[in-house]
Protein backbone atom coordinates (compact mmCIF):
# COMPACT_ATOMS: atom_id res chain seq x y z
CA UNK A 1 0.00 0.00 0.00
CA UNK A 2 3.01 2.11 0.70
CA UNK A 3 3.77 2.22 -2.84
CA UNK A 4 0.41 2.94 -4.03
CA UNK A 5 0.08 5.98 -1.56
CA UNK A 6 3.22 7.16 -2.59
CA UNK A 7 2.35 7.06 -6.48
CA UNK A 8 -0.45 8.98 -5.62
CA UNK A 9 1.44 11.87 -3.52
CA UNK A 10 3.78 12.05 -6.46
CA UNK A 11 1.00 12.06 -9.02
CA UNK A 12 -0.80 14.35 -7.25
CA UNK A 13 2.39 17.09 -6.81
CA UNK A 14 3.26 16.55 -10.83
CA UNK A 15 -0.50 17.20 -11.47
CA UNK A 16 -0.54 20.47 -9.64
CA UNK A 17 2.62 21.46 -10.99
CA UNK A 18 1.23 21.15 -14.59
CA UNK A 19 -1.55 22.76 -13.98
CA UNK A 20 0.58 25.95 -12.55
CA UNK A 21 2.91 25.51 -15.29
CA UNK A 22 1.21 24.87 -18.48
CA UNK A 23 2.47 27.59 -20.72
CA UNK A 24 5.14 28.57 -18.27
CA UNK A 25 7.88 25.75 -18.88
CA UNK A 26 9.72 24.28 -21.43
CA UNK A 27 12.38 21.76 -21.38
CA UNK A 28 14.86 24.96 -20.60
CA UNK A 29 12.88 26.42 -17.92
CA UNK A 30 11.64 24.78 -14.25
CA UNK A 31 9.92 25.70 -11.30
CA UNK A 32 10.18 22.83 -9.31
CA UNK A 33 12.19 23.38 -6.68
CA UNK A 34 9.62 27.03 -5.76
CA UNK A 35 6.39 24.00 -6.35
CA UNK A 36 7.85 21.87 -3.99
CA UNK A 37 8.26 24.72 -1.57
CA UNK A 38 5.04 26.02 -2.04
CA UNK A 39 3.40 22.57 -1.46
CA UNK A 40 5.11 21.97 1.50
CA UNK A 41 4.66 25.24 3.42
CA UNK A 42 1.16 24.76 5.06
CA UNK A 43 -0.93 27.44 4.53
CA UNK A 44 -1.49 29.29 7.63
CA UNK A 45 -4.26 32.12 7.47
CA UNK A 46 -4.67 35.24 10.06
CA UNK A 47 -8.21 36.06 9.48
CA UNK A 48 -10.47 33.39 10.45
CA UNK A 49 -12.25 33.36 6.77
CA UNK A 50 -8.97 32.75 5.30
CA UNK A 51 -10.40 28.58 6.44
CA UNK A 52 -12.19 29.44 2.85
CA UNK A 53 -9.46 29.22 1.10
CA UNK A 54 -7.65 26.82 2.83
CA UNK A 55 -11.02 24.51 2.15
CA UNK A 56 -10.82 25.55 -1.61
CA UNK A 57 -7.08 24.45 -1.79
CA UNK A 58 -7.76 20.67 -0.06
CA UNK A 59 -10.82 21.12 -2.66
CA UNK A 60 -8.20 20.68 -5.73
CA UNK A 61 -7.79 16.97 -4.39
CA UNK A 62 -11.14 16.31 -5.10
CA UNK A 63 -10.38 17.32 -8.77
CA UNK A 64 -7.04 15.53 -8.94
CA UNK A 65 -9.60 11.80 -8.35
CA UNK A 66 -11.94 13.31 -10.56
CA UNK A 67 -9.59 14.02 -13.13
CA UNK A 68 -6.94 11.25 -12.86
CA UNK A 69 -10.34 8.67 -12.25
CA UNK A 70 -9.34 7.87 -8.38
CA UNK A 71 -11.57 6.81 -5.66
CA UNK A 72 -12.05 10.19 -3.59
CA UNK A 73 -11.93 9.02 -0.34
CA UNK A 74 -9.05 7.04 -0.79
CA UNK A 75 -7.10 9.89 -2.29
CA UNK A 76 -8.55 12.08 0.77
CA UNK A 77 -7.04 9.39 2.90
CA UNK A 78 -3.34 9.66 1.37
CA UNK A 79 -3.50 12.98 0.96
CA UNK A 80 -4.79 13.69 4.67
CA UNK A 81 -2.57 17.52 5.45
CA UNK A 82 -3.48 20.60 6.07
CA UNK A 83 -3.80 22.83 2.91
CA UNK A 84 -0.26 24.06 1.29
CA UNK A 85 0.42 27.08 -0.06
CA UNK A 86 0.63 26.15 -3.16
CA UNK A 87 -2.86 24.38 -3.31
CA UNK A 88 -4.51 27.64 -2.00
CA UNK A 89 -2.66 29.59 -4.42
CA UNK A 90 -3.95 27.53 -7.18
CA UNK A 91 -7.60 26.97 -6.11
CA UNK A 92 -7.61 30.83 -5.81
CA UNK A 93 -7.04 31.13 -9.23
CA UNK A 94 -9.07 28.46 -10.89
CA UNK A 95 -12.21 29.88 -8.27
CA UNK A 96 -11.65 33.91 -9.27
CA UNK A 97 -11.72 32.56 -13.13
CA UNK A 98 -14.64 30.29 -12.57
CA UNK A 99 -16.70 32.35 -10.59
CA UNK A 100 -16.09 35.42 -11.14
CA UNK A 101 -13.81 36.76 -14.53
CA UNK A 102 -15.17 33.62 -16.45
CA UNK A 103 -15.33 35.07 -20.25
CA UNK A 104 -14.83 33.37 -23.20
CA UNK A 105 -13.72 36.43 -24.85
CA UNK A 106 -10.81 36.06 -23.21
CA UNK A 107 -10.36 32.59 -22.56
CA UNK A 108 -9.10 30.62 -19.55
CA UNK A 109 -7.06 33.14 -17.50
CA UNK A 110 -6.58 30.65 -14.64
CA UNK A 111 -2.95 30.67 -15.00
CA UNK A 112 -2.99 34.63 -15.71
CA UNK A 113 -4.70 35.51 -11.93
CA UNK A 114 -2.00 32.72 -10.58
CA UNK A 115 1.20 33.83 -11.57
CA UNK A 116 0.17 37.21 -11.02
CA UNK A 117 0.07 35.98 -7.21
CA UNK A 118 3.37 35.15 -7.25
CA UNK A 119 5.10 37.69 -8.99
CA UNK A 120 3.07 40.46 -6.37
CA UNK A 121 4.62 37.81 -3.48
CA UNK A 122 7.77 38.17 -5.29
CA UNK A 123 8.30 34.55 -6.05
CA UNK A 124 7.58 34.39 -10.31
CA UNK A 125 11.42 34.54 -11.13
CA UNK A 126 12.34 31.78 -8.93
CA UNK A 127 12.95 29.35 -11.83
CA UNK A 128 15.40 26.66 -10.49
CA UNK A 129 18.21 28.33 -11.70
CA UNK A 130 17.43 31.43 -9.12
CA UNK A 131 15.80 29.76 -6.73
CA UNK A 132 17.09 30.84 -2.87
CA UNK A 133 14.83 28.70 -0.19
CA UNK A 134 15.78 31.36 2.34
CA UNK A 135 14.63 34.38 0.38
CA UNK A 136 11.37 32.29 -0.56
CA UNK A 137 10.89 31.06 3.20
CA UNK A 138 10.97 34.87 3.98
CA UNK A 139 9.04 35.59 1.77
CA UNK A 140 6.09 33.01 2.65
CA UNK A 141 6.54 33.76 6.15
CA UNK A 142 5.94 37.46 5.60
CA UNK A 143 2.91 37.04 3.41
CA UNK A 144 1.02 34.87 5.83
CA UNK A 145 1.92 36.95 8.81
CA UNK A 146 0.52 39.85 6.94
CA UNK A 147 3.81 41.64 7.22
CA UNK A 148 3.18 43.70 3.60
CA UNK A 149 2.48 46.82 2.92
CA UNK A 150 -0.79 47.99 3.20
CA UNK A 151 -1.18 48.75 -0.61
CA UNK A 152 -0.54 44.82 -1.08
CA UNK A 153 2.87 44.87 -2.08
CA UNK A 154 4.28 41.73 -0.93
CA UNK A 155 1.37 39.94 -0.73
CA UNK A 156 -0.58 38.38 -3.36
CA UNK A 157 -2.72 40.98 -4.40
CA UNK A 158 -0.87 44.79 -4.84
CA UNK A 159 -3.07 48.15 -6.05
CA UNK A 160 -0.59 50.69 -6.34
CA UNK A 161 -3.00 53.72 -5.22
CA UNK A 162 -5.02 51.65 -2.85
CA UNK A 163 -5.92 53.77 0.32
CA UNK A 164 -6.58 51.46 2.77
CA UNK A 165 -5.36 48.34 4.30
CA UNK A 166 -5.22 45.23 2.78
CA UNK A 167 -2.78 43.07 5.75
CA UNK A 168 -6.46 43.85 7.90
CA UNK A 169 -9.00 42.26 5.28
CA UNK A 170 -9.51 38.22 4.49
CA UNK A 171 -7.92 37.02 1.13
CA UNK A 172 -11.26 36.82 -0.59
CA UNK A 173 -11.98 40.73 0.03
CA UNK A 174 -8.40 41.69 -1.22
CA UNK A 175 -9.26 39.69 -4.62
CA UNK A 176 -12.15 41.32 -4.96
CA UNK A 177 -10.81 44.63 -4.52
CA UNK A 178 -8.13 44.07 -7.06
CA UNK A 179 -10.01 43.03 -9.62
CA UNK A 180 -12.44 45.60 -8.96
CA UNK A 181 -9.53 47.65 -9.75
CA UNK A 182 -7.71 45.20 -12.58
CA UNK A 183 -11.14 46.39 -14.48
Amino acid sequence: MAKFEDQVKNEYFKWLYNYGCKSKTNNKISYHKLFVLLYDTTFDFYHYSDLNRAMDGTDLRYRFAYTVKYDTSIVMDILDKPCSVLEMILALAIKCEETIMDNPKYGDRTLQWFWSMLKNLGLAYMTDERFDKKIANDILYNFMERRYEPNGKGGLFYIPNYDGDLTQLDIWSQLGIYLDDFD
